[in-house]
C-alpha cells in the first residue's frame, strides 16, 4: 500500500514552539561545555604548574579575543545551568503545562540574558 501523506523533513521550515527551542538550545549548550573541557583543563594546569605559568596564562586571557572566547564559554554555562534549573523544577512537577512551560522557557531565556549580559560587563 502507498503512502501518498505529504512528509515535511525540512527542519528549516518547521515551527518549534519556545520550549522545544529551549530544550534543544540546552543540549548545544552542553555540547559546547563538553568541548571546551579540554582548554579548561590546560588552563588549570597552567594556573598551577608555576608561578611563572600563572602570570602568563594571565597576560593570555587579558586578550581581547582570548576574553570573547571566555565569555562565549561563560554563556554556554550561564544558559545551560539555568535551562538544567529549569528541568529540575519541571522534574518537580513545577512548570508543566503548556502555559507553565512557555513562561518558563522565557524566564530561562530572559534569565540567561540577563546574566551573561552581567557577565559580558564583568569581563570587560
Amino acid at each position: 500500500m502507498k503512502h501518498t501523506r505529504p512528509k515535511n523533513l525540512n527542519l528549516f521550515t518547521i515551527h518549534f514552539p519556545i520550549p522545544a527551542i529551549v530544550s534543544i538550545l540546552h543540549r548545544i549548550s552542553g555540547f559546547v561545555l563538553f568541548l571546551i573541557i579540554p582548554l579548561l583543563l590546560w588552563m588549570l594546569n597552567a594556573s598551577l604548574s608555576s608561578m611563572e605559568s600563572f602570570d602568563a596564562l594571565q597576560a593570555y586571557l587579558a586578550e581581547p579575543f582570548i576574553k570573547f572566547i571566555l565569555w562565549g564559554s561563560l554563556s554556554a554555562f550561564i544558559f545551560h545551568l539555568v535551562a538544567g534549573v529549569r528541568h529540575l523544577l519541571m522534574d518537580g512537577g513545577v512548570g508543566e503545562s503548556l502555559k507553565g512551560s512557555r513562561i518558563g522557557s522565557w524566564s530561562t531565556i530572559a534569565i540567561s540574558l540577563i546574566l551573561i549580559i552581567l557577565t559580558g560587563i564583568w569581563l570587560w
